[in-house]
């Protein structure tokens, strides 16, 4: 693997533990969307609290597969390091 390689990895890790952060953040934003188009409260806190709780709580929920995650891409990293440093 040359460093063309870590580097599409490392955008590969990237994406994989960023993106269900961010569908959460969305989904909350629609839902939240939907109900102050229906009720036509206007309040810049109402889109912003919830959106932050809850994907705080998802981090919090899925930190223990993100840090598996990044301890075996680590790893990884470290055997190229050996493999490379031969």
């Amino acid at each position: 693997m040359d460093l063309i390689g870590i580097a599409e990895n490392t955008v590969k890790i990237i994406l994989l533990l960023g993106l269900p952060s961010l569908i959460v953040s969305m989904v909350i934003g629609l839902i939240i969307s939907i109900f102050q188009a229906v009720t036509q409260v206007s309040d810049a806190s109402l889109s912003f609290v919830p959106k932050v709780i809850f994907v705080s709580v998802f981090i919090l929920i899925s930190l223990p597969w993100i840090g598996d995650n990044i301890e075996a891409y680590t790893k990884n990293l470290w055997d190229m390091i050996l493999v490379f440093g031969q």
